[in-house]
């Protein structure tokens, strides 16, 4: 793709490669948001398996949005590259909201391909459009066949007027349309000398039969199936209803595992030692603090997201720093022998329950995700479960002891955790990410990470414990005790950050403690999350001294214990919203603060750039007068 924005419709028949040539044309994008017009899920097992083939296919750059309301979901994000796959499945949709489908000539979609185009129209980046072309697949001759048929040919010449490029392919030859064709009544394009396949004309795939080439004759009452598409995610039959409910992010993308790799697993030794930990540059700073001066507004009239663009550009080490667009979240998840302890709410089980429900991408942190652009990882260090290949690579173990009466984990296998967060830090930064976001799974881990931040900073149990999940009062006063318990075996290691995790840490701690340190080492911006991150983070600093200075806290929870060690480390939280959730969800959620700061001191104008004048320009014209 070019440097300016291009939006570019892809047309073809069944099987034909249009997909996979729309995906190529996004090829140099680090972020892509593909918007499915077809759901995600289904009871069909075969039907499942084929989306899983198509998904494998696409890389973590990815998003995946499930909607058939293209125009809201193209306006949430203009500015990020997207893939539109594919229109036959939205005109579906369409036509099941409006029961159009015995409709014949009177059904009216006119409103919702307007708004479509122009949605379209104000995008400001990179987009690809597949849609299947008239004439390249069978259509049953009933009126349900010809409704779909004369639709689908006017959506293809209405969206082909707005896009720049339009490209026809045919057994995954690539054939550049000349722009300007003339179309015949139904809106489907003539044959052009530039067309050799001699069938622009004809009808299109069918609604009735996800099957197009089945022996079973066509019924004249369609399903709401929509015509068979080659590349894009399939899609199963569904119920009108089913498609009318179906809104922009409703169906969280299903998440890829972290680290999936044909590299070894990394070597644990040493996995505590940290090069010294360089700061953000200072003179890009002060740079920044300058430019922030001379932007279009008064001095300090954004307040705080002001520093945080400072931040950013300092992180960066450039003035204006560039837009973040390539944010990731991983979740580390793992369970804990204390939680047997009745320290929590919920049952141990929980955790490997959520983490599936994490990958298939049905949580809470999704959902934020998919709604700012960010991808999420989940990956499991110690879950008491069997998880699948891509998620357990670096699986230290299943759980972690009890810490009231003996080591989480041992030290070698805390050094192997830190090791696995390291390395998953770097291939996120070596793969693009401009900005980390850890997140965190594990039934009873707040238990731990109370212990943590009470050994380090020498509190009281009662002083920083809290309800965790919601515990009730017996639950707290149990909590309370393993709190106890667990302090007076860290105050054994206090001054050795490897032991201390092995003692009452446990793995996914661990992995995540390597994680931000070596997020600090690569020079890589990270937002923290909750109690449990925070925790982590301070272990991090006592490992990576000066690490600190490369985290932003993205808000503060209700546990005590968390405005404990945002105080002992000197973070100042983005949002306050009473939460306490965990899965990185609050740091998420100042996700776009954090982003909008770095653009604000990017793209926002000058008073010399808007010819405004300032205040001390127009102080200095009175005082010459």
């Amino acid at each position: 793709m070019t440097d300016r924005a291009v939006r570019t419709l892809v047309l073809g028949g069944v099987r034909s490669g249009k997909s996979a040539h729309g995906e190529s044309l996004l090829d140099g994008h680090r972020q892509i948001r593909y918007l499915a017009t077809g759901p995600l899920t289904s009871s069909d097992g075969e039907w499942m398996d084929r989306v899983r083939l198509h998904r494998e296919r696409r890389d973590d750059r990815y998003t995946t949005i499930e909607t058939t309301d293209l125009g809201q979901a193209l306006r949430a994000a203009p500015d990020i590259p997207a893939l539109v796959d594919d229109l036959g499945t939205w005109l579906t949709a369409q036509i099941d909201a409006v029961h159009g489908w015995t409709s014949g000539s009177e059904i009216d979609l006119d409103d919702r391909i307007d708004d479509l185009c122009d949605a379209l129209r104000a995008m400001s980046a990179d987009v690809v459009i597949i849609s299947p072309e008239a004439g390249l697949s069978l259509v049953p001759p009933t009126p349900a066949g010809r409704v779909f048929q004369d639709l689908l040919g006017t959506l293809n010449v209405r969206v082909a007027e707005v896009c720049e490029r339009v490209d026809l392919v045919v057994a995954g030859r690539v054939l550049n349309l000349p722009a300007g064709a003339p179309a015949d009544e139904s809106g489907s394009p003539h044959v052009t000398d530039a067309d050799p396949t001699g069938n622009a004309g004809q009808a299109s795939a069918t609604p009735v039969s996800a099957t197009p080439a089945s022996d079973t004759p066509a019924a004249d009452t369609p399903t709401t199936t929509p015509p068979a598409s080659d590349d894009p995610t399939p899609t199963p039959p569904s119920t009108a209803a089913a498609a009318a409910a179906t809104t922009f992010g409703t169906t969280p993308e299903p998440v890829a595992g972290v680290g999936v790799s044909e590299r070894p697993r990394p070597d644990p030794t040493d996995a505590e030692v940290f090069a010294p930990i360089a700061p953000p540059d200072e003179a890009v700073a002060q740079d920044a603090r300058k430019r922030q001066a001379v932007l279009t507004k008064p001095p300090g009239s954004l307040g705080r997201v002001e520093e945080i663009g400072v931040w950013i550009a300092a992180c960066q080490g450039q003035c204006p720093p560039a837009p973040l667009t390539s944010p990731t979240v991983v979740v580390f998840a793992g369970d804990h022998g204390v939680a047997r302890g009745g320290v929590s709410a919920f049952p141990p089980e929980v955790t490997a329950q959520m983490v599936a429900n994490i990958a298939a991408g049905g949580a809470a942190v999704n959902v934020m995700a998919g709604r700012v652009g960010a991808a999420v990882k989940v990956v499991d260090m110690s879950v008491d479960a069997d998880t699948p290949p891509e998620l357990s690579r670096y699986k230290v173990r299943r759980s972690s002891e009890d810490l009231r009466t003996t080591d989480t984990i041992s030290l070698a296998e805390a050094r192997e955790a830190l090791a696995a967060g390291r390395a998953i830090a770097d291939d996120l930064v070596d793969s693009g990410t401009d900005l980390l976001i850890a997140g965190e799974m594990g039934i009873g881990n707040t238990t731990p990470a109370t212990v943590l931040i009470g050994a380090l900073t020498r509190r009281e149990p009662v002083e920083i414990v809290g309800r965790g999940t919601g515990v009730d009062d017996a639950g707290w006063m149990r909590k309370t005790a393993a709190i106890r318990d667990g302090m007076r075996r860290a105050r054994k290691v206090i001054h050795d950050p490897l032991a201390l995790l092995a003692a009452v840490g446990g793995a996914d701690l661990a992995a995540t403690v390597g994680f931000l340190a070596q997020a600090a080492l690569r020079r890589t911006p990270v937002i923290l999350d909750g109690v449990v991150i925070t925790a982590a983070a301070m272990v991090a600093n006592e490992l990576a001294p000066g690490a600190m200075r490369w985290w932003i806290a993205g808000h503060r929870s209700v546990e005590p214990a968390h405005q404990i060690a945002l105080d002992h480390l000197d973070l100042v939280p983005v949002l306050d919203l009473s939460m306490r959730l965990g899965e990185g969800s609050g740091a998420v959620l100042a996700l776009p603060i954090v982003q909008s700061a770095a653009d604000l001191l990017g793209s926002m104008a000058t008073f010399d750039e808007a010819g405004v004048s300032d205040r001390e320009a127009e102080h200095a014209t009175v005082e010459t007068t």
